[in-house]
């Protein structure tokens, strides 16, 4: 992939929807001509957000989920199921597409992003990061096997598509067999762990997390001004709504 210039912007917390409104909202813009953006958010409140064709009573323990007060949403990508809130660092990409270039696809959309998300983290977190399942990028558990500490997912449009991720910095693990069942599908690497054992936080300190992957993409200018007109409107048509997410 050849070097970027893109945008930086920290996303507003206008809360869990919110957010997944504004990643919609920053695909869309850059979709119909808007600069490259690289954006990062951390809710400050725990939810579970599923992926876009995912069941929620399938990838989430929606009983205890509402006991806990922790909401159930759906974003508008794929990939599995996470536990979002304090101590997940959420970054996110809106590229324009290179027809025939390593974009073109999903399977070198992923290789070519989440190799430079890695070879930026690597150094930070001081072992070999490696790419596992296709979108996981993992490091060397405590009994020498890999541990996920990014889940990763795509949406793609007709001009731009947009990579985000979790990294997991300090979240509370022991919250996710709570609230989440085993996944309908898993990695092989995965092997039958619980998340607990099989997810693994960095540790690392955010700001230090932001500057290596700003510097990886070349980030120049913040975004200015941001989109909240279309912000608003992924709000009214979906991610305001409960028959938005739970509609499977």
């Amino acid at each position: 992939m050849p070097p970027l210039t893109v945008r930086y912007v920290e996303l507003p917390s206008p809360g869990p929807p919110g957010c997944l409104a504004w990643e919609e909202a920053l695909l869309e813009a850059v979709n119909d001509g808007a600069e490259e953006v690289l954006w990062f958010w951390e809710s400050p409140v725990p939810f579970v957000v599923v992926g876009y064709g995912q069941r929620r009573a399938v990838e989430s323990r929606l009983d205890a989920c509402a006991a806990l007060g922790i909401p159930v949403l759906r974003r508008c990508s794929g990939g599995g199921t996470v536990l979002q809130g304090p101590g997940c660092l959420n970054y996110g990409l809106a590229l324009r597409l290179d027809p025939g270039g390593e974009l073109d696809t999903i399977t070198g959309t992923n290789r070519a992003v989440l190799s430079r998300v890695a070879r930026a983290l690597g150094p930070l977190i001081g072992v070999p990061v490696s790419m596992e399942g296709h979108t996981d990028l993992t490091r060397t558990g405590p009994d020498g096997s890999p541990r996920k500490f990014s889940g990763n997912a795509q949406r793609r449009c007709r001009n731009a598509l947009m990579v985000h991720g979790t990294l997991l910095i300090a979240l509370d693990l022991d919250l996710l067999d709570q609230v989440l069942p085993a996944p309908s599908w898993e990695p092989t690497y995965r092997a039958g762990r619980t998340h607990r054992d099989f997810l693994i936080n960095t540790g690392l300190d955010r700001e230090a997390v932001r500057a290596a992957l700003k510097a990886e993409w070349g980030v120049g200018q913040p975004l200015d001004p941001l989109p909240w007109d279309r912000q608003r409107q992924a709000m009214a048509d979906r991610f305001g709504h409960e028959e938005w997410h739970g509609r499977r």
